[in-house]
């Protein structure tokens, strides 16, 4: 009788297999038509790191029809202490300045108060941004990025979210090298154990350091040598750092804008502002907001203020502590500056402590031409966000020019532009807000503002790298302007 049951039993067995069998391939076959169903690629530690060639990562999403076809970003998940962990000691960021005022509503600052003479058509967009800030605006616009991946292998390139200016501003002043080089240390250490590290040994990574590259570069163990050594460490040195200001020397690190007062949350309130600075009044040919630099003895700073006053068709913002209390507060409101730059057809933008300015953005950002008397102020940085052409949209006047020219060689050179072509640089200069500003990253709903214009350029840098394209990181070639920086 067991026998027979399990004879029964087994013939059973078969005929559930045959019909389970018959199933699947009636189920498969039904519709030919259907596309095949994507492969999914598991990629572990241990082949990642594997990987000869930085070219065979899978980068690409699924579906050829995906909007973010190669413009995935992955985003590392560093630990706190390297990002917001910083904001939330805000107090301790900078030694003369309260910076928690300036790292609120996302690193824009507080609201702009005062509107001298209705500068702004709309105040809501406008905020008394602090210049080093703009870490934390591109992380908080980084996480409103339509394209982010949880899946590193579909990335078109890896954010790295640590704030180093604001780190390392800590430290700048009366504390050792160990204190400015610590965290950057434990940054180097914690990407090396992620395997996202192992694809391009970190050719594909990048980070945003809110200060000039003078910060991060220091030369020596010299305990009175100035900043730490982020990029100067090996890891790094195969990252993209952005920073707002780059060397003229490598290609380590790319410059960026500045962030500007100006942060609209819709492309509609760009094109008021560009309308508003096209039908402006400029009462002033040229004008000059900023410092004496005493202290350095190349400057040309006090030869441009001292034409400044003499001139009656300059307008001047004198910023150096000898200036009343009233005129030096002046110079850090949003209000005054804009309100001059707005009414000045040339905005003077010499060296300051090194090559570039915030002040030149705000000045493009007024409508104002920039002169400017060293090319490495704009010329050989921000290659993603200005033109090559530089006398589309600015003035050169060589440092030079004005410690042997006679008399007032400044009025005499910007008198000497013809109507039509101020009209033709200043629409140029209007032409250039959009992609210098960068949108609100609570809201803004646009596209190609200077956040994205700087993604774009990090994505094409590292499709560039991953296929080995033979000088696809070189810097704006110094040039004709070799002999300015020898």
């Amino acid at each position: 009788m067991e026998k027979i049951n399990g004879h029964k039993w087994r013939s059973r067995s078969l005929v559930m297999i045959s019909l389970s069998v018959l199933f699947w391939v009636l189920l498969f076959h039904s519709n030919p038509s259907d596309p095949p169903l994507p492969t999914t690629t598991t990629t572990t530690t241990t082949t990642i790191r594997a990987a000869a060639q930085p070219a065979k990562q899978e980068y690409q999403p699924r579906h050829d029809n995906d909007s973010c076809l190669g413009r995935y970003i992955y985003v590392h998940d560093l630990p706190h202490r390297f990002n917001m962990g910083l904001i939330d000691e805000c107090g301790t960021l900078s030694t003369w300045t309260n910076m928690c005022t300036y790292t609120s509503n996302a690193g824009l600052g507080p609201r702009v108060v005062s509107n001298p003479g209705r500068v702004f058509p709309d105040t809501s967009c406008w905020h008394e941004t602090n210049q080093f800030t703009l870490e934390l605006i591109f992380y908080n616009r980084m996480k409103k990025y339509p394209c982010l991946t949880e899946d590193s292998s579909r990335a078109a390139a890896v954010y790295v979210p640590y704030f180093p200016g604001l780190d390392v501003a800590r430290y700048l002043w009366g504390h050792n090298n160990s204190a400015r080089d610590a965290m950057a240390l434990d940054l180097v250490r914690w990407l090396r154990a992620r395997p996202e590290w192992g694809v391009m040994g970190g050719r594909d990574h990048f980070m945003v350091g809110g200060r000039i590259t003078w910060d991060f570069r220091r030369m020596s163990e010299e305990e009175n040598d100035w900043g730490n050594k982020l990029l100067m460490l090996p890891e790094v040195k195969n990252m993209s750092t952005l920073v707002i200001e780059a060397s003229p020397y490598d290609s380590i690190d790319i410059a960026i804008p500045y962030p500007t007062y100006f942060h609209p949350s819709r492309k509609e309130q760009v094109l008021k502002w560009q309308q508003k600075l096209r039908t402006q009044k400029r009462p002033y040919l040229f004008s000059f907001v900023g410092a004496p630099r005493p202290n350095i003895g190349t400057s040309i700073r006090d030869l441009i203020i001292h034409q400044c006053k003499r001139s009656k068709r300059c307008a001047l913002l004198q910023c150096d502590k000898s200036s009343n209390k009233k005129k030096n507060n002046d110079c850090h409101s949003a209000g005054r500056v804009m309100k001059l730059f707005s009414r000045s057809v040339f905005c003077l933008q010499p060296q300051g402590d090194s090559y570039t300015r915030r002040s030149t953005f705000d000045a493009i950002l007024g409508g104002c031409i920039p002169v400017f008397f060293h090319p490495g102020s704009a010329y050989v940085q921000y290659e993603w966000h200005l033109p090559r052409e530089y006398g589309e949209y600015s003035v050169f006047v060589g440092e030079e020019e004005v410690r042997t020219g006679k008399g007032d060689i400044l009025e005499k050179r910007l008198v000497g532009i013809g109507k039509e072509r101020v009209r033709e640089m200043r629409e140029r200069v209007i032409g250039l807000v959009p992609k210098l500003v960068y949108g609100d990253p609570r809201g803004w709903t646009g596209e190609g503002d200077a956040f994205d214009v700087a993604v774009e350029g990090v994505i094409e840098r590292v499709r560039r790298r991953r296929e080995g394209v033979v000088g696809g990181e070189e810097r704006r070639g110094k040039g004709e302007w070799e002999s300015y920086f020898s």
